[in-house]
């Protein structure tokens, strides 16, 4: 079994700042592409930053400049530092990694999501 355990979500006034935390645990033997998206209600889900498997990192264009992901592999965690946020940043967010465990393929998981609400 692997999980996903998204913490830092919660609200925010305009301007402040949040930092998501996703840590994967279970019979892991490697973490590859991990990112962040996010829903809104009434919306589809999104991309908002990617790091692929040796490749470079990318994100969706309204958040350049003010998010940062990153990865502990040795912790087998993953962040999204969201910075300057705006009431349109408000939505649940969700981590997603490709993860291979022993004795099985690699495949996607998903964390459960957490709510961001960015409001005065």
């Amino acid at each position: 079994q692997v999980q996903l355990v998204e913490s830092g979500g919660g609200l925010v006034q305009p301007g402040g700042s949040l930092r998501l935390s996703c840590a994967a645990s279970g019979s892991i033997s490697s973490i590859n592409a991990v990112g962040w998206y996010r829903q809104a209600p009434g919306k589809q889900r999104e991309l908002v930053a990617f790091i692929p498997s040796g490749g470079i990192t990318n994100y969706v264009d309204s958040v350049k400049g003010r998010f940062t992901i990153s990865r502990d592999n040795a912790k087998n965690t993953v962040y999204l530092q969201m910075n300057s946020l705006k009431p349109e940043d408000t939505a649940v967010y969700f981590c997603y990694a490709e993860i291979k465990r022993y004795g099985f393929p690699t495949r996607g998981y998903w964390g459960q999501g957490t709510q961001v609400t960015v409001s005065s």
